[in-house]
């Protein structure tokens, strides 16, 4: 009866999260469904490195579509989501683990990033610097 608490807490971490905080758990499910694209690869299950990329295409489509299109980073950010997305697209069609390595890289890149930005949210919020 493990799953039920797990599955709870997962939706009370999920549901009391901060934008940051959604985007950190977000490339965390996408680094480890890449982390299992790869893996199935590497063995040629190709069925299971399909059911994970498209995991991995799924949420990188949901950060296209939550993007904040005034933001000034926004079309910066879009540019390399579709990079990201053109790359995982490539690495299924040719079972390219160079692909998927490249995606992998870059998905841990954004999650340091948004670890970092979420740091100085949180401090600047803590201090009273952040000006809105």
């Amino acid at each position: 009866m493990i799953q039920p608490q797990q599955n709870k807490y997962l939706e009370t971490t999920i549901q009391s999260a901060t934008p940051a905080q959604l985007l950190i758990l977000l490339c965390d499910g996408a680094i480890r469904f890449c982390k299992q694209f790869i893996e199935a690869l590497k063995v040629n299950n190709y069925e299971e490195a399909n059911r994970n990329v498209i995991k991995v295409q799924d949420i990188i489509k949901e950060f296209i579509i939550t993007l904040d299109l005034n933001a000034p980073i926004s079309q910066d950010l879009l540019v390399m989501y579709d990079y990201i997305e053109f790359r995982l697209l490539e690495a299924n069609m040719h079972k390219s683990m160079t692909s998927a390595e490249e995606v992998l890289g870059y998905l841990q890149e954004l999650k340091s990033t948004w670890m970092e930005a979420n740091k100085i949210a949180v401090s600047a919020k803590a201090t009273g610097t952040m000006h809105g």
